[in-house]
């Protein structure tokens, strides 16, 4: 049975140290829209006290015209955790950037990757390829208004802009910027005729290009992102790069993330078991709760907490058909995780 557990955030805090500095990207979690909220990053901080997380992209317009506090919105225990924006006006991105830091975040990072329709036409995202100097212009832009990194996310070009060269030229310009790092998702986007998730699928992963740049500008934080699954592909690219960003994978398998601390950072405490992650998760559900918040809005994050596992089903089915009623408080998580216990 399940019960609540209280969880020390200060404890977990100075367990990764100084959050005011500059975060390891060794591993991170990629900056998903719809996805990387603040109920998923608190989800996935229980699963890894180490990795890097990221929120969903964050527009400069929501900022300077919009609810504020609700898109900066984030609980300590999520560090360390870094901003992603999505602008391309350097004023506007300095003064958001600016806003970032003060609320605490330890890293603003320059969405440079994204290949929808609805980003494009407002000059976001891997559009921007196409403009180095414009990404140059706002990456040193932000790094004068902020002393936490500035990083860019980036794909190795898009359709008409996607030679060797061309991606040279764009890190080479955005490095002298004073760029900290960048994360090079290993395929170009197609900005006409793909859907963003075809943009994830059909245009072929070059890791090896990533791996080329690494080798160009030795002295660039180059950390990739694209189509990796399993702890073998990431041993395999931090041979080559500096860093390992994981998306969908992590995401619908986000027990993977349990073994980041030990794996990858050499820490001692043992795996957590899903059991444990769910009960040290119940104490945030509660007070979210007690707040108005549905529980589906932060159970939909964990559907894949028991993926591969004999009840993964029963558990996905329980929570999906119960945590949307009104009312529904944490016995339905409980209550799915006795159904995986029966089987």
């Amino acid at each position: 049975m399940v019960q609540s557990a209280n969880v020390d955030k200060a404890e977990c805090i100075e367990n990764k140290g100084n959050p005011s500095k500059s975060p390891d990207r060794r591993f991170a979690v990629a900056p998903m829209m719809d996805w990387t909220d603040r109920h998923c990053r608190y989800f996935h901080r229980v699963l890894s006290e180490r990795a890097l997380l990221y929120t969903e992209m964050v527009t400069t317009g929501a900022l300077v015209y919009g609810d504020k506090d609700r898109f900066l919105q984030h609980d300590v225990f999520e560090y360390p955790l870094a901003i992603q924006l999505g602008g391309h006006d350097a004023c506007d991105l300095a003064f958001c950037a600016g806003l970032a830091e003060e609320r605490g975040y330890q890293e603003v990072n320059l969405n440079v990757g994204c290949p929808s329709d609805r980003v494009q036409n407002g000059r976001i995202g891997a559009c921007l390829m196409a403009e180095p100097q414009t990404v140059a212009n706002a990456v040193k832009a932000m790094k004068e208004r902020v002393s936490i990194p500035v990083t860019v996310k980036h794909r190795i070009g898009i359709n008409g802009c996607d030679s060797w060269q061309e991606l040279l030229d764009f890190v080479g310009i955005v490095a002298v910027a004073g760029c900290d790092a960048f994360i090079v998702h290993a395929r170009i986007a197609v900005l006409e005729g793909l859907s963003p998730k075809e943009n994830r699928e059909i245009p072929p992963l070059k890791p090896d290009w990533v791996y080329q740049l690494k080798t160009q500008f030795p002295g660039l934080n180059i950390a990739i992102n694209g189509g990796i699954k399993t702890f073998g592909e990431i041993d395999h690219h931090l041979q080559y790069v500096d860093g390992v960003m994981l998306g969908r994978e992590a995401y619908q398998n986000p027990y993977l993330l349990s073994e980041v601390d030990g794996r990858l950072y050499g820490c001692q405490q043992p795996v957590k078991s899903r059991a444990e992650v769910i009960e040290r998760m119940l104490p945030y559900i509660e007070s979210e709760l007690s707040q108005g918040t549905w529980l589906s809005h932060i159970t939909r994050h964990m559907l894949g907490l028991y993926h591969g596992v004999p009840g993964g089903r029963r558990f996905r089915r329980h929570i999906s058909e119960n945590a949307h009623q009104a009312g529904a408080g944490v016995e339905v998580l409980i209550d799915a995780v006795r159904l995986v216990d029966s089987c």
